[in-house]
């Protein structure tokens, strides 16, 4: 785990979008591109790449697990984890086997990253009923963390057949797999998160980062209670973001990406459309658009820190109708420039205490 004083763990996260039919690629391709994603990440120092469970025709990534697992004998060091796995609709018992594989393939680098999802798709897919959101996922994350802390497990439940001391295989590399709560900002998850000490994943994908501190306060104030050491909390984000040798290139560029996505799902969910100035004022140093060149994306990620504590930043990195080679480019200046420069700066305010 990261130092929260002097240090901060850095990295990629994904839904491999393929924007089809405007000038994306196919589904075949930007699978093969993630595998190329995250051996450059490891390549250039970043600490983690992370996917996101997704079953529409605009992203490929309906199964994390395997393309990390594709990367993983070609990689060293980077941490491999969903973003997220949708565990409401899924198998615990399947989720824990697949990551666990996933663990042995890559040494003791996987992580699981648990949430509801930001779409509904795998409900009906999968057979579920959307009226039991809350408890499916309740449910199935109590049965997650029994089985990663037990090889043999008995388990009862109203959303899934009951498991009578039956052994779970193969068992993790790592002694306890890590799973974290990922949120979109809700204050009944940073509290669940902070009861179960587990770690926690804000995606910021709007307003000002900084109002999510009373969120942060609630993990902190839950696990607290719960009798976990607030110092082994681990508190991470996630935001959009693209890095160009120049601020005024990467904004240029980047807003038609940024708009036509915004606007796309905003049409599905009834958003206000998403205008210059909605991306102007994201892109600012106290937004939550990490565009610009890498001492400017890396100023605002240092601010970031002050401001909710963090251990690890991620940049949501995808925009298929831009050249692949500008997303290698983004993953190879947040590892080469971004990261470097943050750490620095963190360990000279350590050091000025």
């Amino acid at each position: 785990m990261s130092d929260q004083t002097n240090t901060m763990e850095i990295g990629i996260s994904t839904f491999l979008h393929v924007n089809p039919g405007h000038g994306g690629v196919s589904h075949a391709q930007r699978l093969r591109q993630a595998v190329e994603e995250i051996q450059l990440a490891d390549q250039v120092g970043l600490d983690v790449y992370a996917i996101g469970e997704h079953h529409r025709i605009d992203y490929t990534a309906s199964s994390p697990a395997v393309i990390l697992a594709a990367a993983a004998a070609s990689t060293k060091r980077i941490r491999l984890s969903s973003a997220v796995t949708v565990l409401s609709s899924d198998d615990p018992v399947r989720v824990y086997e697949d990551f666990a594989t996933l663990d042995g393939l890559s040494n003791g680098r996987a992580e699981i990253m648990a949430g509801r999802g930001s779409f509904i798709e795998s409900f009906p897919l999968f057979g579920y009923d959307l009226k039991d959101y809350e408890a499916l996922f309740e449910e199935k994350l109590e049965l997650l963390l029994k089985i990663r802390a037990s090889e043999k497990v008995t388990w009862r439940g109203g959303h899934r057949p009951a498991i009578d001391n039956m052994g779970i295989y193969p068992r993790a590399e790592q002694e306890l797999l890590p799973v974290w709560i990922g949120t979109g900002g809700s204050p009944e998850s940073a509290v669940r998160a902070g009861l179960l000490g587990l770690p926690i994943v804000f995606s910021i994908l709007g307003g000002m980062p900084e109002r999510f501190a009373p969120l942060v306060e609630l993990y902190k104030e839950a696990a607290v209670k719960a009798g976990h050491d607030p110092n082994k909390l681990q508190i991470a984000t996630h935001s959009h973001g693209f890095i160009s040798d120049t601020t005024q290139d990467a904004s240029e560029r980047y807003y038609p990406v940024m708009a036509d996505q915004m606007n796309r799902i905003g049409r599905e969910r009834g958003w206000a459309t998403y205008t210059r100035d909605s991306y102007d004022a994201a892109s600012s140093l106290h937004g939550a658009l990490y565009v610009g060149d890498p001492e400017y994306v890396a100023e605002k990620i240092v601010l970031l820190h002050k401001n909710l504590g963090l251990t690890r930043f991620m940049m949501y990195v995808d925009f298929s109708s831009l050249p692949h080679r500008d997303l290698l480019r983004t993953i190879e200046l947040l590892g080469t420039q971004v990261a470097p420069i943050v750490r620095k700066e963190l360990a000279r305010q350590t050091s000025d205490r």
